[in-house]
């Protein structure tokens, strides 16, 4: 399915890049697909399409990812990315809305809802809550900001491999759809596609393993009686089984589906995803 593509200047000047995708039939309630730390709007190319001819669905570059413009990494936070998000809706004329956030996204998601609750229709949490787990913070610790470069795709994709446990049941092709997701070609070489200033607001190993990092329980209060669902993948080891049976009690109306064979995180296009989202969207299209 087509989309078109818009660049929405920020507040500060920092133009931010989105995908919106709309049908014919697009009458239902606007689906936000916010992508997770490192990734971008390419990470939704095959789940809107399958929601966009009911609905308009609108896919972000958060700044310094993807097509976004690369700025002062002391605003790569989840409170500026929800004033850029709100700037994209704006602009497209989108009042109330649902999102689907993945990772970093759903983080950014209870930004939103703090800042514009009674437009926030209702949240998808793809495989994050409130508290985020020791074991995928120290993973991805491991990684950001490397900004290494790959002589082409085989040795890309071996690299992704090896960042992303949990996923060994995909096959070579869906490995290669993955990795075009998130890497893009510079001067011959593969890098992935996000600034790697990045780095430098994420938490370092010592405060993580010192167990230090801040939950944000309090920010799902605004969401308490909107229709919520938390995808998490069986392997992840970011979200953990714990955290999401303590999400059920501040959140009345919130269902939880665990994906088969999925780490961190799920890729939305599973049969079991895509059945729950499509329940969940019924429920936020009925409120």
């Amino acid at each position: 399915m087509e989309f078109s593509e818009h660049f929405v200047t920020a507040a500060d000047g920092v133009r931010i890049y989105a995908r919106h995708y709309a049908g014919p039939a697009a009458a239902l309630t606007p689906v936000v697909c916010l992508p997770g730390l490192t990734r971008n709007s390419r990470d939704f190319e095959v789940i809107a399409p399958l929601l966009a001819p009911d609905r308009p669905v609108v896919a972000l570059d958060f700044r310094g990812r993807g097509q976004s413009g690369w700025t002062d990494p002391a605003t790569y936070r989840p409170d500026q990315e929800a004033a850029d998000t709100l700037a994209v809706l704006d602009h497209l004329g989108i009042g109330r809305f649902a999102v689907i956030g993945t990772s970093r996204g759903g983080i950014v998601a209870l930004f939103l809802a703090a800042r514009a609750a009674p437009r926030l229709a209702g949240v998808l949490f793809n495989d994050i809550g409130p508290r985020i787990d020791i074991p995928g913070l120290l993973r991805i610790r491991s990684y950001l900001g490397s900004d290494r470069r790959y002589a082409g795709w085989d040795e890309a994709i071996a690299a992704l491999k090896a960042s992303n446990p949990g996923l060994e049941t995909l096959s070579e092709t869906e490995w290669a759809a993955f990795a075009r997701r998130i890497y893009r070609t510079e001067d011959g070489q593969l890098r992935a596609d996000y600034d790697p200033r990045l780095a430098q607001g994420f938490p370092p190993a010592a405060e993580i393993e010192a167990g230090k990092m801040p939950e944000l329980w309090g920010l799902l209060d605004p969401l308490a009686q909107r229709p919520c669902l938390v995808l998490r993948g069986e392997h992840s080891d970011l979200l953990s089984e714990a955290t999401v049976a303590a999400m059920h009690r501040p959140l009345k109306r919130l269902a939880a589906v665990t994906v088969a064979e999925r780490g961190h995180v799920p890729f939305l296009d599973e049969p079991e995803s895509l059945t729950a989202i499509r329940r969940w969207l019924r429920d936020v299209d009925q409120d």
